[in-house]
């Protein structure tokens, strides 16, 4: 177990970010060690490891949901200190404003990824660009989908064309549940929201699956997986798999037979991965024509707009004085409040 918590724990420096135990048996069949069949025992592995503190217990990604919410954990320092933190943000108050990022733009993006690592490792380029990123879990839920469809319609109706760009594996599933995005979304145009709003029709949509590709693969060497072994165990190759004579399994074996590539096999060089998410997102592809080499700077100028905005308001007003003026008092009754904790915790030592 120490022998296997070692390995794992090198092949997370290359990642350079946590991995989910889901995403560890990804990484070891990318490497050939496992097959799919065998995640459950990875997992298990890898939560004994944490346990038993031979792998440290936040060793993984935890999974959102599963943290705890309502926990209250007390606030360092006094009142009187807090409220200067506070005025303190106030001053740079630019730095918590979301201007309109779009407005004015294109295209509208938004950007789904078959695993929580792929998140993860392309969230630092998405964040670049103010495009909102999710997994889509296989079969996206039904509330997700509806979600960003919400986004998609309020884009569209401010005269934007709007953009889903979507990462997968590459196996006959992984490719098809990038084809069936669009059928996905309009199984819930005619929704309605609580608040009156309708549904989205994706007519208008550009859906562009950019990953896995077989070009990618080959120009990285990434690993190939020679099997289409399911998670359930059942082989997508073989003819008694109740799908195997259905046509989209039947071209993809003659195209690139019995193997598949994971996108996780990316998750070890996050410098290529990153740097293929920015390519896209700026010279787009096929459909998409890109934000374009400058958008950051455009996004930029919205930001800095803000600043100005602020920056003239302070002065003409005299605000910054006043705050100043404000925090040198906090800091003053701050100072004392501290003498008096102290003269306290010393009393209850004593005590």
């Amino acid at each position: 177990m120490r022998s296997f918590a070692e390995q794992l724990e090198q092949l997370r420096k290359q990642a350079g970010f946590k991995i989910s135990a889901r995403g560890w048996a990804y990484q070891l069949e990318v490497l050939r060690l496992i097959n799919k069949d065998q995640f459950d025992l990875v997992e298990n592995l890898i939560n004994t490891c944490r346990a038993s503190g031979v792998l440290p217990i936040d060793f993984t990604m935890e999974e959102e949901g599963r943290k705890f919410s309502g926990v209250d954990i007390p606030t360092k320092g006094s009142p009187v200190k807090y409220m200067g933190q506070y005025l303190k943000a106030a001053m740079n108050i630019e730095d918590f404003y979301t201007p309109k990022w779009w407005k004015g733009e294109k295209y509208y993006v938004q950007m789904l990824v078959e695993k929580i690592d792929i998140k993860t490792l392309y969230s630092p380029v998405t964040e670049e660009y103010h495009i909102p990123i999710a997994t889509a879990k296989g079969w996206s839920s039904m509330l997700q989908r509806a979600e960003y469809a919400r986004r998609f319609k309020e884009a569209e109706d401010n005269g934007l064309e709007c953009v889903l760009l979507y990462f997968g594996d590459f196996d006959p599933d992984g490719l098809r549940i990038s084809d069936f995005l669009r059928g996905n979304l309009e199984d819930l145009s005619g929704i309605q929201w609580e608040d009156g709003t309708d549904g989205y029709e994706p007519s208008d949509l550009i859906i562009e699956r950019f990953g896995l590709d077989y070009k990618t693969i080959m120009e990285l060497k990434l690993t190939w997986i020679d099997n289409l072994i399911t998670g359930s165990g059942k082989n997508l190759a073989s003819p008694l798999h109740k799908n195997f004579k259905m046509d989209y399994v039947q071209e993809y074996l003659r195209n690139y037979g019995a193997r598949k590539c994971e996108s996780n096999a990316l998750v070890t060089m996050p410098k290529i991965a990153r740097e293929l998410c920015k390519t896209v997102i700026e010279g787009g592809i096929r459909g998409f024509g890109g934000l374009g080499k400058d958008a950051k700077d455009r996004f930029d100028e919205r930001y800095q707009e803000v600043v100005r905005i602020l920056d003239e308001f302070r002065e003409r007003t005299g605000l910054d004085e006043s705050i100043e003026k404000a925090l040198s008092i906090i800091n003053q009754e701050g100072d004392e409040r501290a003498d008096d904790d102290d003269k306290d915790d010393n009393s209850d030592e004593e005590d």
